[in-house]
């Protein structure tokens, strides 16, 4: 079963400033707690109105050497250090004010940042987080690049391979990716690029805020110019930690193993346009299991379900609990198709439908998990089946479903029917998981 993660913000505000690394821009940014289901939102506040920049896959904007954001002619540049810590730290939920073009670039690294944060601290919120689990190879490739997403064992981790022909330098490192690796073997790892590009980028109108301190420059011998390595292969590292941040545009906790190659900002961004189109449906319905506290209706339910007129049975999930307890709604009309032949002049709903009302309550519960998507659940026995007084139109039957085991092709859930508060049916129900075709 995979890991199911809970919503998260910071506990208090958080400041910097600085200068941003390519624009030259001095900056204040400042990190303010936001509701559960909210999102990461950058506001320019510079701009009259303040523009407000949902950080998403759709709003990327194409920049060389750093991941930009833009919502029409407002946009934010090098999000990727401080993306990468709310990555790392689960932070789905966040308002991120910002009085110009581009965010401090500070040390050049992420642990500015992370520290800040940790020191401001992170609240949970009691809300089901968005994932996404890898569960088949999905690839892209540019020329000698490539970025390569496979399943991860419950876990985040990275591979990467950093290759400079012309300076003969190769680095590559694999790490399972949590708070205490980040902050130890990635956050500290500094911005670079070659001494042979610098003057062609500022030629370019980049980087106006980088610095000796702030940028390693790589000298054609591979070492730095005025300036010590943190780590011996810390290019490969800073490659890791920008890789993290690119794939916070996903909205997501990520699970699965990524093996990159030589890829920068573009590539990453592809591989996570490509697991959107390979995940779409799991996303959606991930996205109706975040809204379930609040209650679906039937549109939704006919995502989860695959009944539909005149045996869909249920009109309305009011709530899913900590994944273990549902409550449904069914709304008896006298319009039911089975009245017709059902003890026509005095109506009553057949139990064996009160019975059905109730397992696809008990259905949708089991296929919460988001390893159930594409799989049906069928009725494999009923236990202690009881009918304690008619139902009949104008009812409203007040479903609930509670999940008493779950295995990996099996699931048992108890369920009953009330009306007006009195019970009407119960019945414990098992279920077989299966495959659909």
């Amino acid at each position: 079963m995979p890991r199911v993660f809970e919503q998260r913000t910071l506990a208090q505000e958080v400041t910097f400033d600085g200068i941003g690394l390519h624009s030259g821009a001095e900056t204040r940014l400042k990190l303010v707690p936001a509701p559960a289901d909210s999102g990461v939102t950058f506001i320019r506040t510079d701009l009259d109105p303040p523009v407000r920049i949902p950080l998403c896959l759709e709003n990327r904007r194409e920049h060389p050497r750093r991941t930009a954001i833009a919502v029409g002619e407002a946009e934010v540049h090098t999000v990727e250090h401080l993306t990468a810590v709310l990555h790392v730290l689960g932070i789905q939920n966040l308002e991120i004010e910002i009085n110009g073009p581009e965010l401090p670039g500070l040390d050049g690294s992420s642990i500015q940042y992370l520290e800040a944060i940790q020191k401001a601290g992170v609240a949970g919120q009691g809300t089901r987080a968005r994932t996404l689990t890898v569960k088949d190879a999905v690839a892209v490739q540019s020329d000698a690049a490539s970025v390569v997403a496979l399943p991860g064992d419950d876990k985040l981790s990275i591979s990467y391979t950093l290759f400079y022909e012309a300076l003969g330098l190769t680095q590559y490192l694999t790490l399972e990716i949590n708070e205490e690796t980040f902050k130890n073997e990635l956050a500290p790892a500094r911005t670079f690029c070659l001494e042979r590009e610098a003057l062609e980028l500022q030629k370019r109108g980049l980087g106006a805020g980088a610095n000796t301190q702030n940028t390693l420059v790589i000298r054609d011998d591979g070492s730095v110019v005025d300036n010590e390595l943190r780590y011996p292969d810390e290019f490969v590292r800073h490659k890791m930690l920008d890789l993290l941040g690119d794939l916070f545009l996903l909205r997501a906790n990520l699970t699965g193993h990524f093996i990159a190659h030589r890829s920068g900002h573009s590539l990453n961004a592809e591989l996570a346009s490509k697991l959107v189109q390979t995940y779409a449906k799991e996303r959606e319905v991930e996205d109706i299991l975040i809204s379930a506290h609040r209650g679906l209706d039937i549109r939704q339910l006919q995502k989860l379900l695959p009944h539909r007129y005149p045996f869909l049975l249920i009109d309305r999930i009011l709530e899913i609990e900590n994944d273990t307890r549902a409550v449904g709604i069914k709304n008896v009309t006298y319009n039911e198709e089975f009245f017709q032949g059902h003890f026509p002049g005095q109506p009553v709903m057949p139990g064996v439908l009160q019975i059905e009302a109730m397992a696809q309550l008990g259905g949708a519960l089991l296929l919460r998990n988001i390893d159930n998507i594409d799989k049906l659940a069928y009725l494999l026995s009923l236990d202690n089946v009881k009918f304690r007084r008619t139902v009949v139109p104008g009812d409203q039957l007040i479903l609930e479903a509670e999940l008493k085991k779950m295995r990996s092709r099996t699931g048992q859930v108890q369920a009953k029917a009330s009306v007006d508060g009195n019970v009407v049916a119960e019945a414990t129900i098992r279920f077989m998981i299966v495959d659909a075709y």
